[in-house]
C-alpha cells in the first residue's frame, strides 16, 4: 500500500470530486491517502468535504481529509494535484457570450470551428489559461515530483502549454472516450469481447478500431446509426453520440466521431439554433446552443443546491447513512424530479463497491504508484504516435500505465489522413495561435482569429468585441496582458 496526498483544486464541483472520492475508497492500495479539498467558495467546499467524509465513512475506508482556500497548501507534498477549477465560473463565460452575440457572433467569439463546446473558450480565457499556468509552476516550486492531472478545460492548449513550457509530470486527463461504451450498450454487446481504439486530440478524438470478437464490428455500427438517426429524438441535450451529426461526420471523415467530438464539427451544424435543431434534434438543438446550455445551467445550479442539503442533513444527524434511499429522497424532495433521480443514481453509483466512477486519475496514481497496470486514454504529447502530427502537439490516445510510466500503444489501423488533414490541423492551428496569443500578449493575435470567422463583417466588428470583454471587471490583468 502507498499513503499519499492528492490536492484537488476546484474542489466544489461536488459530483467530479465525490467520484475521485469514491475511486479512492474502492484503491486498497491508497489506503491511509490524505485529500486536500481546496476552494474559493467556502460553501461548496464545507459540502463535498463533509459528504468526502461520509463516503469514507460508509466505505470503511482509511482516508483523510482537510480544506483550504489556498493553492498552495493544497500542492505541498502532494503526489498528485488534480485541477479542476473554472476561474471566474460559468458566469463569466456568459458575460462573454453576452458581449459577443451583441456584435454578431452567435454563441460567443471563442464558438470556433472544431471547438464548438460551451466552456471550452480560448481567445478570451486569459484568467484561466493564467491560473492553471501558475498552478503547474507552482508545482516545479513546491512539489516538483508531483504529478499534475490536468482535468479542466480547455485542457488541448493547456496540457500544450504546460508540457511545453513547464517541467513537470503533466497529463491532461478527459472522459469523453466514453461514448464508445454508449454505442456498446446500444448495441446490447458484451463489453469484454469488444476491443476498441480511439485518438485524436482533446475532443476531437476518433473510433480507429471497433472490434467484436475478434471481428470488425463497424458493420454494427452502420445498421445502429440507420436505425436510430431515422427517428433520432434525443433523452437530454448531451444525447448526441448517435445523432444525425454523428452520422454525417462518420460518413464524411471515414470514422466515427466520439464523445465530445460530435459537438465540435464545423460551421455545417451550428450556423444559428434552427441548424443545430436540424443536426442535434429537437428540443434543444444540442448542449451548446441557447437551449441546451440553458438547460445544464440549470441543472447545475439544481445539483449544487441539492448536494449543500445533503451535506447539511448529514452535518446534523451524523448517525444517519447515505444508503438509506429513503433518507436521501426526503432531504431533495424539494428538488426537481429528474435532478433528484440523477442526483441519487450518481450517489449509490458512487456508493456501489463494484463500479468505479469512469474517471481515470485514481486508476492512474494506482497503477504509478501499485504497479496495477491499467488501460487509459490521455492527453500527453504525440511523440511519433499520430504520423504527420509535431511530436509537441498533445493528442489523445490510448495508453497503459505501470510503475514504469505511462506507455502508449500503436494506432492500428491509423487514423485517415483526411480527419488528419480536415480536422486536426485545423484544430491545431487554432490551439498554436490561442498559446501564441498568450504567450505573447499580442493583441494582434486574439483579432486574427475573429478576421478569419465567417460572423466577422468588418474589422472595426472585432476591434470593438475584443475591446469590451477586455474592459469587463476581472479582466484588468488580461487587459494588461494585451496592451503590448
Amino acid at each position: 500500500m502507498t499513503a499519499i496526498k492528492v490536492g484537488i483544486i476546484g474542489a466544489g464541483s461536488a459530483a467530479f470530486s465525490l467520484r475521485l472520492v469514491s475511486d479512492l475508497c474502492k484503491t486498497k492500495g491508497l489506503s491511509g491517502s490524505l485529500v486536500s479539498l481546496m476552494d474559493i467558495d467556502k460553501d461548496r467546499l464545507n459540502a463535498v468535504h463533509m459528504l468526502a467524509m461520509k463516503f469514507a465513512e460508509e466505505f470503511g475506508a482509511d482516508l483523510r481529509f482537510e480544506t483550504t482556500t489556498n493553492v498552495e497548501d493544497a500542492i505541498k507534498d502532494s503526489s498528485f494535484v488534480v485541477n479542476t477549477a473554472l476561474v471566474g465560473g460559468h458566469s463569466y463565460f456568459e458575460q462573454v457570450r453576452k458581449i459577443s452575440e451583441k456584435y454578431g457572433y452567435y454563441r460567443g467569439i471563442d464558438s470556433q470551428e472544431f471547438n464548438m463546446v460551451s466552456d471550452y473558450y480560448t481567445i478570451s480565457n486569459f484568467n484561466q489559461l493564467k491560473f492553471m499556468h501558475d498552478v503547474a509552476k507552482a508545482i516545479e516550486r513546491i512539489s516538483p515530483k508531483a504529478w499534475l492531472l490536468q482535468a479542466a478545460n480547455p485542457v488541448f492548449e493547456l496540457t500544450n502549454l504546460i508540457t511545453r513550457t513547464v517541467p513537470i509530470n503533466m497529463v491532461g486527463i478527459c472522459h469523453g472516450h466514453h461514448g464508445v461504451d454508449h454505442i456498446i450498450e446500444k448495441l446490447g454487446l458484451d463489453a469484454e469481447k469488444v476491443e476498441w481504439q480511439v485518438a485524436g486530440v482533446n475532443h476531437g478524438i476518433w473510433l480507429t478500431k471497433f472490434m467484436y470478437e475478434g471481428k470488425d464490428a463497424y458493420p454494427l455500427i452502420d445498421e445502429l446509426l440507420e436505425k436510430e438517426v431515422e427517428n433520432f429524438k434525443p433523452t437530454n441535450p448531451f444525447d448526441d453520440q448517435l445523432s444525425p451529426v454523428a452520422k454525417d461526420m462518420y460518413e464524411f471523415y471515414g470514422k466515427m466521431p466520439i464523445g465530445d467530438t460530435v459537438r465540435n464539427g464545423s460551421w455545417k451544424y451550428h450556423y444559428n439554433l434552427e441548424t443545430k435543431k436540424k443536426w442535434f434534434g429537437e428540443p434543444w438543438g444540442g448542449v451548446d446552443s441557447e437551449l441546451g446550455w440553458k438547460w445544464y445551467q440549470d441543472r447545475q445550479a439544481e445539483i449544487a443546491i441539492a448536494m449543500q442539503k445533503v451535506a447539511k442533513y448529514f452535518q446534523e444527524n451524523k448517525n444517519a447513512k447515505l444508503l438509506s434511499k429513503d433518507s436521501l429522497n426526503e432531504i431533495i424532495s424539494q428538488t426537481k424530479n429528474d435532478v433528484k433521480e440523477e442526483l441519487t443514481k450518481e450517489i449509490y453509483n458512487l456508493l456501489d463497491p463494484q463500479r468505479k466512477s469512469g474517471e481515470q486519475h485514481i486508476l492512474l496514481a494506482n497503477a504509478l504508484l501499485n504497479n496495477e497496470k491499467v488501460d487509459l486514454v490521455l492527453n500527453l504529447p504525440n511523440n511519433g504516435t499520430i504520423p504527420g502530427i509535431p511530436d509537441d502537439v498533445a493528442v489523445e490516445i490510448p495508453v497503459y500505465a505501470d510503475k514504469d510510466g505511462i506507455h502508449r500503444y500503436k494506432i492500428d489501423p491509423p487514423l485517415p489522413e483526411r480527419i488528419k488533414k480536415m480536422y486536426l490541423y485545423p484544430r491545431i492551428m487554432r490551439m498554436e495561435w490561442a498559446l501564441e496569443a498568450f504567450l505573447t500578449g499580442d493583441k494582434k493575435v486574439l483579432e486574427e482569429f475573429l478576421i478569419r470567422d465567417p460572423r466577422t463583417k468588418s474589422y472595426d466588428q472585432v476591434v470593438k468585441v475584443l475591446e469590451e470583454i477586455l474592459a469587463l471587471p476581472g479582466n484588468e490583468e488580461m487587459r494588461k496582458h494585451y496592451s503590448k
